[in-house]
């Protein structure tokens, strides 16, 4: 598989904010979104390649008492290898979180899928993507692979938040989708530093508490920055 970086940090975001984890993250995605905010895992896929039983080793080296392992890109669901290697994450006795966009179905050990449907807000400019914007736009929206996933696995819905005409589009998808536990429902700020985040969440996080969704700080920005390995 190709890695782009494996590292021990803490989650930032979701229901599992502030576990320390162990952080596998693969390089290469079928998606550009416009705000992606590790362009070395998508727009620019770099990393080495590694086979699976070098990727455990490499996190039973490193996980020092950490029982959580986050799989993440890019997309992790592209590779084939995917399976194995959490076959074997799990058969250490791991947990495992995969974040993912929702493009892609797979049955493998997972205890808690991080779906993170993509909008029309991460659809990328023409200028920058060339023939990659109407891949994006093709490739982006699949509920009927987000059904599978929820109805498979424990699960958190992820939705990246740019502006309050947002919401509009989250609730159509959630209607869509069928009953879904609010509270499984995760509304995340866009933005790299605090004050997108801040500015963003003013309204955000209000429009959250008054409708049961659960409001999602992107915590590793405020700890750490906008920085690699963490």
């Amino acid at each position: 598989m190709l890695i782009s970086e494996i590292y021990r940090s803490r989650q930032g975001e979701g229901l599992l904010t502030g576990t320390p984890s162990v952080f596998v993250r693969t390089s290469g995605c079928n998606l550009r979104c416009s705000f992606c905010d590790t362009p070395y895992a998508s727009w620019e896929p770099t990393g080495n390649q590694r086979s699976v039983q070098q990727i455990v080793q490499r996190i039973l080296g490193i996980a020092e008492g950490a029982q959580h392992v986050v799989i993440t890109g890019g997309e992790p669901m592209l590779p084939r290898e995917i399976d194995e290697l959490c076959l074997q994450i799990h058969s250490s006795q791991f947990h495992i979180t995969i974040e993912t966009a929702g493009t892609i179905f797979r049955e493998l050990p997972c205890d808690l899928m991080s779906v993170s449907p993509k909008f029309s807000n991460s659809d990328p400019e023409t200028s920058r993507a060339g023939e990659w914007r109407e891949r994006h736009q093709s490739a982006r929206y699949r509920p009927n692979v987000v059904k599978q996933l929820v109805q498979k696995y424990d699960f958190q819905l992820k939705f990246v938040m740019d502006q309050p005409a947002d919401i509009d589009e989250v609730l159509a998808y959630l209607e869509q989708l069928g009953a879904i536990d609010p509270s499984r429902v995760l509304l995340m700020p866009q933005g790299v530093d605090l004050v997108e985040l801040e500015k963003r969440a003013q309204w955000l996080e209000p429009f959250c508490n008054v409708n049961g969704f659960t409001f999602c700080p992107r915590m590793h920005i405020q700890w750490f920055g906008n920085r690699r390995g963490t």
